[in-house]
C-alpha cells in the first residue's frame, strides 16, 4: 500500500482550516481495509470476516476489544464496502427515541433498495430494554448492526443479541503497529521526528494508536521537531533507559527473579512496574514466574506453580493492561511462599549421574511387556505391584544395577511434609535415610 491514511483536505464544503481543526486520529483514519495496521488474526487474507468485507456482504457484529484498536474504523469500512448508509450512535448519549429514529430511516431506505449499517458504540451501556429494542430489526435484516465495546460482551450484552451477531475481539496494537502507524502520519503531516521519539510513543501508547497520534500532534503543534523530550512532555510520561534485547532488559529481569527469590514483594513489584511501564512482553515476564515456581518455591509450596501458570494464562487471555493485575498477583505470591530449590537439585543431580556413568537399563521386571514375546524375555515377570500390598509400597528396587542406593532428592526444611513422607516411604522399603 502506498499511504496508510487518507489526509485529504477534508469533507466536503468544510474549510481546510476546520478539518485540520479536528484530531489526528479522525483526519488520518483508514479508508479501506489495505490501509488498516494491525488484526491480523481477524483481516488476514482469506479470514471470513476479510471475504466477507470484500465481497459487501455485512453481517451484524460485535467488535470487543480496547480503546483505539480500531471498531470504528472497522465499522466505518464495512459500512462502505457493502455501499450501506451508515448511522452511528453512541449509547452513552443516545436511548430509545435516537433509536427509532435511525430505524425508521432504515426503513425508508429499504423501501429505495438501499442497506443501512448501523454502528452502536458503547454498546454495553444500554440496559436489556434497549437492547430488546434492536432485536426485531436485526432479525429482520433491517439493519446491520455493528456494536462496539471494551467490555466483554459475553457479560453486557443480551444473549438475545448475541446469538444474532457474530463476535470479534480486536487486540490491542503491537507497538510495531503503532510505530507504523506514526511514521506515516509523520510523512502525511511533513514532520520530522527523531527515532527514539516514535519509538517511545509506539511503546508507550499501550497499544491504542488514538493515544499515540494525539500525543504526536501535540508533539509536532508544540514543539515543531518530534525529540524524545517533546514526545515525553506530549505524552507526559518519562521515557525509561530499557533496551529490550540490550543490558537492561536481562538487568531487570534478573533482578526481578532475585527480589523474589529473596521473598521482598516490594522489590519485585517495583521491577514488575519497571518492566511493564518500559514495554516488555508480559508473556516473557509470565515465562519467567512459571520458572521461578519450580525453580525457588518448589514443593515447599506446590501451589505456587498453579498461580504462575494461571497467570500466564490470563495474560495470554487479556493482554495488557489487565494482564498486570494477574502478574502482580502472581509475584506477591511467589515473593511470599516458602522457598526450595530442591526440585532443581534434584534433577541436576540425577543429569550429573546419567552424563557421567551412562544411562543404565530398567530392571527386567520394570521394562514394558506390552508386546508378544516379551515375558518369554523376561520383561515385567516378577514385578511387585504397590496396589496389591497392604502399605502399598513395596521393597522392590526401582532403579537399574549399579545406581541402587543413589539419592538424588534431598527435601530441605520448607519441604517438612514431604522430608517426613520420604523418610517413611524409605523406612517401609527397607532402605536407610
Amino acid at each position: 500500500m502506498d499511504q496508510l491514511f487518507d489526509a485529504g483536505g477534508g469533507e466536503p464544503g468544510r474549510s481546510t482550516s476546520t478539518a485540520s481543526a479536528r484530531p489526528l486520529a479522525t483526519r488520518l483514519r483508514p479508508q479501506s481495509l489495505d490501509e488498516v495496521v494491525g488484526q491480523e488474526h481477524l483481516l488476514g487474507e482469506g479470514s471470513a470476516l476479510r471475504v466477507a468485507i470484500d465481497q459487501g456482504r455485512p453481517h451484524s457484529m460485535i467488535l470487543y476489544g480496547p480503546p483505539g484498536s480500531g471498531k470504528t474504523t472497522l465499522a466505518r469500512i464495512v459500512a462502505a464496502a457493502a455501499h450501506a448508509a451508515l448511522e452511528e450512535l453512541s449509547a452513552v448519549e443516545a436511548g430509545r427515541p435516537e433509536v427509532r429514529k435511525v430505524l425508521e430511516r432504515a426503513q425508508h431506505r429499504r423501501q429505495l433498495a438501499e442497506p443501512t449499517v448501523f454502528f452502536l458504540d458503547e454498546i454495553h451501556r444500554f440496559n436489556k430494554a434497549q437492547q430488546d429494542a434492536l432485536l426485531p430489526a436485526v432479525e429482520e435484516g433491517l439493519v446491520t448492526l455493528i456494536g462496539a465495546t471494551t467490555e466483554n460482551p459475553y457479560f453486557e450484552v443480551n444473549s438475545a443479541l448475541l446469538s444474532r451477531c457474530q463476535i470479534y475481539e480486536l487486540r490491542p496494537l503491537l507497538a510495531a503497529d503503532i510505530e507504523i502507524v506514526l511514521r506515516r502520519a509523520i510523512g502525511t503531516l511533513d514532520a520530522a521526528a527523531d527515532d527514539d521519539a516514535v519509538e517511545f510513543l509506539a511503546a508507550r501508547a499501550g497499544g491504542d494508536a488514538r493515544t499515540a497520534l494525539a500525543a504526536l500532534d501535540l508533539a509536532v503543534q508544540t514543539h515543531g521537531r518530534v525529540t524524545l523530550d517533546a514526545a515525553e512532555d506530549a505524552l507526559q510520561r518519562r521515557a525509561l533507559t530499557y533496551d529490550k534485547t540490550g543490558d537492561r532488559h536481562y538487568d531487570t529481569i534478573s533482578a526481578w527473579i532475585k527480589a523474589t527469590r529473596g521473598s521482598d514483594p516490594d522489590a519485585s513489584l517495583y521491577y514488575l512496574a519497571v518492566m511493564l511501564e518500559a514495554g516488555e512482553d508480559p508473556r516473557f515476564i509470565a515465562r519467567r514466574m512459571v520458572i521461578l515456581a519450580s525453580e525457588d518455591v518448589g514443593n515447599a509450596d506446590p501451589g505456587a506453580l498453579s498461580v504462575a501458570v494461571a497467570a500466564a494464562h490470563a495474560v495470554e487471555h487479556v493482554g495488557l493492561p489487565e494482564g498486570q493485575y494477574a502478574l502482580a498477583q502472581a509475584a506477591i505470591y511467589l515473593s511470599l511462599a516458602p522457598k526450595s530449590n530442591a526440585a532443581g537439585r534434584a534433577i541436576g543431580a540425577a543429569r550429573a549421574h546419567v552424563r557421567e556413568h551412562g544411562a543404565q537399563p530398567p530392571p527386567p521386571y520394570l521394562q514394558s511387556a506390552a508386546y508378544p514375546g516379551a515375558a518369554a524375555l523376561g520383561r515385567g515377570v516378577g514385578y511387585e505391584y504397590p496396589h496389591d500390598l497392604p502399605s502399598q509400597v513395596s521393597g522392590q528396587e526401582l532403579l537399574p544395577d549399579g545406581v541402587a542406593g543413589a539419592r538424588f532428592y534431598s527435601p530441605g526444611e520448607t519441604e517438612a511434609a514431604l522430608r517426613a513422607r520420604l523418610e517413611e516411604v524409605r523406612r517401609a522399603r527397607g532402605q536407610s535415610s
